[in-house]
């Protein structure tokens, strides 16, 4: 039995990362079941301009002031620790627009769906643990290279429009359809759950679309 889901995300979302962490956790837990992942684009802050914008600035006019924003990602450093994640926010300077980063994801997958989880899980560390900017081109060259890709086709369509259409219509389609915070787990086109949910809820919900499949 297979059930798909579809993990809608943005690379510059640690709830993101940290339910990556927990949907590993279920998919550990099944037996005779295969899941099929895709992960699809989606943009926390779409305004971010081409090259980015420095951090302290970005997060203090976000939340308010530096205390906020301390405070918050204390909280997210806690959460991230439950799942093996040590985030280092210090070290981002710069808070990117993702949108070249969702084509590079995009494109992983025609490569597969393996290639496609390599590439994600290696934007999320370079982002969350190493501070790198993966709106970069060459950020996103390397990452290509270093995931079995053809890294020259990469360097060749990034400063291109492709798939920059295609990537915002996904975007806009899942916000039509009412996600309005990420990371947002589609099973199987039925349910949506949203947000970082517990492996045993990410695991019921894959039963359930099995149990369903099995008596339709």
């Amino acid at each position: 039995m297979n059930v798909q889901i579809d993990i809608v995300s943005d690379v510059m979302c640690p709830w993101c990362y940290i339910g990556k962490r927990k949907l590993e956790e279920a998919l550990g837990d099944l037996e005779g079941i295969d899941v099929s992942i895709r992960w699809r684009p989606y943009q926390l802050d779409p305004t971010l301009p081409p090259e980015g914008r420095d951090r302290r600035e970005y997060l203090e006019n976000k939340f308010g002031g530096p205390e906020r924003a301390t405070e918050i990602y204390a909280n997210i450093e806690a959460a991230g620790r439950n799942e093996g994640l040590d985030f280092n926010f210090s070290k981002i300077a710069v808070s990117p627009n993702t949108l070249d980063a969702h084509r590079l994801i995009r494109w992983a997958a025609n490569e597969s769906e393996e290639v496609q989880n390599v590439v994600v899980e290696k934007l999320f560390k370079l982002f969350f643990m190493d501070g790198v900017n993966v709106g970069d081109h060459t950020v996103l060259i390397d990452v290509a290279r270093e995931a079995g890709m053809d890294a020259a086709v990469v360097e060749s369509l990034l400063p291109t429009d492709k798939d920059r259409d295609a990537v915002s219509q996904e975007i806009e389609t899942a916000r039509q359809m009412g996600v309005t915070g990420v990371p947002c787990f589609i099973v199987d086109q039925k349910y949506a759950l949203m947000g970082a949910q517990p492996a045993e809820q990410i695991k019921a919900a894959i039963h359930q679309a099995v149990n369903e499949a099995k008596t339709s």
